[in-house]
């Protein structure tokens, strides 16, 4: 997915970095995405905290209501992505543990 990054997508990068008001936050997500778009991002993170935590595809899907094909997805991204998934549910366990 490195052939996505451009001067662009830098710019977006440093935004999202730089905000740390989650209204904020929110507001751009709204202009920058359909609502769509947002569950399903939204979704998928929701999956990842559940397949780390060792639940099977079945309790993620009645949990999530996310299709089969979007929790494989996840779960492939989990086991040989770049890491963001993991990277994020770090910061989810910090905040929570806070």
């Amino acid at each position: 997915m490195t052939a996505i990054r451009n001067n662009d997508v830098d710019a977006l990068l440093t935004v999202l970095a730089r905000m740390d008001d989650v209204d904020e936050l929110f507001s751009l997500l709204e202009d920058l995405f359909t609502v769509r778009e947002i569950k399903e991002s939204s979704q998928r993170l929701a999956v990842a905290r559940l397949l780390s935590a060792g639940k099977s595809y079945a309790q993620v899907e009645e949990q999530t209501g996310a299709s089969a094909t979007t929790i494989a997805r996840v779960s492939k991204c989990l086991s040989y992505g770049s890491g963001g998934y993991e990277q994020a549910l770090a910061i989810l366990n910090e905040r929570s543990s806070t």
